[in-house]
């Protein structure tokens, strides 16, 4: 158990005044002023602070706290004679503070491991020498030097060395990332093996890590319908339970001499008022929601899910639709030579006439062409390029001229092509006229994709769809290899909104729709619908401004996971609430007709406040898919 310094000091305080408290109850004491002498020291030693917060409320015009319920009630049990009793309550309130305090600060310790991928400096050249400066001072199109062992300070691409990275903070995976020269990366990865030269892309106010922080610091602002409901309850329910023991207190008695011509009994139903204090403090309640909470988003930032809210936690759990974008979320956005068919050359040969034909181009097709090809680019091989809109491109390459396109392309130059049976885009070869073959490039699905639909559907989702822009012939494939319900093709954004919205009009009860997605294009959706999940690592600054939940590493399972999180969350706040509630009602009653002491009182308060708070810690801890 890991405690800070003020937690180890209150450890001490309780030690010593439990051991104090048994040495009185032990020893024989007849004169009751030494005894009242004796058990003050194990009094102040425990209760010296709450005392102090309690007379500060009341300086403060801010009385009715749990810190006042406890003063008044130990201090009234004092009084009466009920030493053991009175000391007994403040030390095992102090116990569950101390408690509440270890889940506090683990749940934060979650969150502080990502905190620590804030950059203290970044290295910089200038004239010539490197030096430390502040990240916000770093321009973008600087170039940044890190080391082994220092984190990345701000995003960029890297222009110099290889390097293995450490990505846990940002994504909660364990498994190390390779770069090299031309790679894309973030601020926040800590750089494990060599030296790296970055030049940056972003400031450092715009950068990954930058971004993260603010997100995680302003969580805590955005409450639940839980937080609020017991922020409005304590606000009146403290005040109300004060009114009640003081009528207890008086009522009885003066009913007794007025109307009964009893004795009043005073000690007897100030007893059972303070008893009725102690048994009323909401400190289960106000302490263990807001906690529940917490855990639950360090809980899910330890697994690379960051919330933005614990509002947005609670709207989680009741997602019953599950709505995606494709490319670049459940797919790579990654296109790559699926297959070359109908080939009427070597296959190798075909690839180098293609691509060499569309080395002009920076297409992401072209692209994918050149890496399949894998040979040096000699542009003095080409001549005559002729690009036609919409078709494709016409160039000559080793005297061989070379027509690569869609099937229009071919169609133009009066070429028979043959049909692909293949899911992707096809990129059809001519040469000198006479067909060569056809190349497939399609995107590939992501590694956990069908794993997630699955997961999402054993999570309580009862509906999955995916939106695209892409052809239906591509859509529908895709949907029916992951399994996922219900598909929409060959869309616009102002489409997809429209979708959204219609399904979001289709939803009954408390059910809601969350949608995923990556781009820019998905920034409208992500703001209509009940949930925003954006892909945090490639994702657009826009989808991520927009999302209300962010997955730092792509993965579509997190999306299972966030859930799981978020209705576990939910429960245990739910447990909390009636389990509290319930106890004290019944330990109210008992304690108002005189069944319940103060040892019941104790149990009700600090009893019930300890094991809500470590029901509560239960949210930190996420169980593997």
């Amino acid at each position: 158990m890991v405690m800070n310094k003020k937690q180890k000091k209150v450890l001490i305080r309780i030690i010593i005044a439990a051991v104090l408290i048994v040495m009185l109850v032990l020893l024989p004491i007849k004169n009751e002023y030494l005894r009242f002498g004796l058990f003050m020291i194990p009094y102040l030693v425990i209760g010296y602070d709450i005392l102090r917060k309690a007379f500060k409320g009341i300086l403060n015009r801010q009385v009715f706290d749990e810190n006042f319920l406890m003063a008044v009630a130990t201090v009234g049990a004092i009084a009466l004679g009920e030493y053991t009793e009175g000391v007994a309550v403040m030390l095992f309130y102090q116990i569950g503070e101390l408690f509440q305090g270890y889940a506090v600060g683990k749940s934060r310790r979650n969150i502080s491991d990502l905190m620590d991928i804030r950059p203290d400096y970044a290295n910089v050249y200038t004239d010539g020498a490197l030096e430390q400066v502040d990240p916000d001072e770093v321009e973008i199109g600087s170039v940044i030097v890190v080391n082994p062992g220092e984190k990345i300070p701000i995003d960029g691409i890297v222009t110099e060395g290889t390097a293995t990275l450490n990505t846990s903070a940002l994504t909660g995976e364990s498994i190390p990332r390779e770069v090299e020269t031309g790679d894309e990366v973030i601020s926040g990865c800590i750089d494990m093996t060599g030296v790296l030269k970055i030049q940056t892309t972003k400031e450092f106010e715009e950068s990954t890590a930058s971004k993260i922080l603010d997100m995680v610091e302003n969580a805590s602002s955005k409450k639940s319908r839980s937080e609020n409901f017991i922020s409005k309850f304590a606000k009146y329910y403290t005040p109300a339970v004060c009114i009640g023991a003081l009528l207890l207190a008086f009522l009885p008695p003066v009913i007794r001499m007025a109307f009964l011509q009893m004795a009043p009994a005073w000690g007897m139903w100030v007893y059972r008022a303070l008893t009725f204090l102690v048994i009323s403090c909401p400190c289960a309640l106000v302490i263990s929601i807001p906690l529940s909470f917490f855990a639950g988003i360090g809980g899910a930032s330890h697994e690379g899910v960051l919330v933005k809210g614990s509002n947005y936690l609670e709207t989680l759990s009741q997602t019953k639709t599950m709505v995606f974008d494709k490319t670049g979320t459940m797919t790579l956005g990654v296109f790559e030579v699926a297959g070359v068919h109908h080939n009427k050359m070597e296959e190798k040969e075909l690839l180098e006439l293609t691509a060499l034909a569309e080395s002009p181009s920076s297409h992401p097709i072209s692209k994918s062409l050149k890496e399949a090809y894998g040979g040096k680019i000699d542009p003095e091989r080409v001549k005559d390029v002729e690009e036609i809109g919409g078709n494709g491109i016409v160039a000559t390459v080793d005297g061989k001229r070379v027509a690569v396109g869609n099937g229009k392309l071919m169609e133009r130059l009066g070429v028979e092509c043959n049909e692909c049976h293949g899911i992707g885009t096809v990129v059809h070869v001519a040469v000198d006229g006479a067909y060569a073959g056809h190349i497939l490039i399609a995107d590939r699905m992501k590694p956990h994709a069908k794993e997630a639909i699955q997961a999402l559907k054993k999570s309580g989702v009862t509906k999955t769809v995916m939106l695209t822009g892409d052809r239906k012939r591509v859509a529908d494939e895709v949907a029916g290899e992951l399994g996922i319900g219900e598909v929409h093709s060959e869309l616009l954004p102002a489409d997809k909104v429209s979708l959204v919205e219609k399904l979001l009009s289709e939803q009954t009860g408390k059910g809601k729709l969350a949608f995923a997605g990556d781009g820019i294009n998905d920034a409208p959706v992500l703001f209509r619908a009940d949930i925003g999940i954006a892909m945090g690592a490639l994702g657009s600054d826009a989808a991520i401004e927009a999302a209300d939940i962010v997955l730092m590493d792509d993965d579509p399972l997190k999306i299972a996971k966030a859930i799981r999180i978020a209705k576990k969350c939910i429960r245990i706040v739910y447990e909390n609430i009636y389990f509290a509630i319930g106890v004290k009602v019944v330990c109210l009653l008992l304690g108002a007709v005189g069944i319940a002491n103060m040892w019941l009182a104790i149990f009700a308060d600090v009893g019930v406040m300890v094991l809500a708070v470590l029901n509560a810690i239960r949210a930190l801890f996420v169980k593997k898919l």
